[in-house]
């Protein structure tokens, strides 16, 4: 018996008359008398006793219907869980990110996707590009947000949004008055630069390589202890945009470093587990915010 003969059947022991199981499965009454009577061809047995317009179930039909019954609520538990597909019911993404990405971007886009697919699961961690490479690879982590391009196979990327340089500075400071800061102003002040082999480090760097790294009054590793130390007053710094936009402002101010060069952010996946819809969607939220952040910046 395929499904329909399953499905046909099962209408027309619950009703107890071909007319009424048509009606349940909305077709014809002739069209569930000739398949009844094929699966009683097929089956070699009588299923049903005629009379009167209705059909008493034999025997047969009882042993028959214990079986089907156990398929039918298989089948429902198939189309449940399909249903259940639609809002991440069963689905579960483990997400990289470095840190900066963190702090707004990819929380805003877990959220998101977290409202549309309630019943899925989504874990979030920081990690640094070495250990991304590593449980990427070994399949322990669906996708990685990185700040940093990755080389090594079989992991492929793309690129999904970029960030720039902003200076921040605590609030009242002169900084405050203008759209955007040229580093030859930035470079006049008390300055809180970034260790030579962080990110944001390498990018000033080279962005500006006649920077003299001796009148670097503090030296940091992390955006956000270089956003605390300014917005104390013990200078200002230089941070990516992603930082200085996600720190609370109500001693912090920031403004675009003019001309700055930007970095892109990566997505990176291996190729040889196929993406989930929820990793899709989650992907696809990140890339929106980095379109945002890229209009506001200009």
């Amino acid at each position: 018996m395929n499904l329909r003969q399953i499905e046909v059947f099962r209408a027309t022991m619950l009703t107890g008359s071909t007319a009424d199981a048509a009606r349940l499965l909305h077709v014809s009454q002739p069209g569930i008398s000739r398949m009844i009577g094929h699966i009683e061809l097929q089956l070699g047995v009588s299923l049903f006793e005629r009379g009167k317009g209705r059909l008493k179930p034999t025997p047969e039909a009882h042993a028959l219907y214990a079986e089907v019954e156990q398929v039918y609520r298989g089948v429902q538990r198939i189309d449940a869980r399909a249903q259940a597909l639609k809002s991440g019911g069963g689905l579960s993404v483990r997400v990289l990110a470095s840190p900066s990405t963190l702090l707004e971007i990819v929380p805003s886009a877990v959220a998101s996707v977290s409202a549309d697919y309630p019943d899925s699961r989504i874990y979030v961690e920081s990690q640094l590009v070495r250990d991304m490479v590593r449980l990427l690879s070994t399949g322990e982590a669906d996708v990685g947000i990185s700040n940093l391009p990755i080389d090594h196979a079989p992991l492929v990327t793309e690129v999904i949004g970029a960030w720039s340089l902003s200076c921040v500075f605590q609030k009242g400071h002169r900084f405050e008055r203008e759209t955007s800061v040229p580093i030859a102003e930035i470079v006049k002040e008390k300055l809180i630069a970034f260790s030579p082999d962080t990110p944001q480090g390498r990018l000033v760097a080279e962005a500006y390589p006649a920077i003299d790294p001796r009148q670097f009054r503090i030296e940091v590793r992390s955006g956000q202890v270089a956003c605390a130390l300014a917005a104390a007053g013990a200078g200002v710094a230089v941070v990516d945009s992603l930082t200085a936009r996600a720190w609370p402002h109500d001693r912090l101010a920031f403004r675009p470093v003019r001309k700055a060069p930007t970095s892109k952010v990566y997505r990176v996946r291996n190729p040889n587990f196929p993406s989930s819809a929820l990793e899709q969607a989650l992907v696809e939220r990140v890339r929106q915010g980095f379109r945002a952040l890229t209009r506001q910046h200009a």
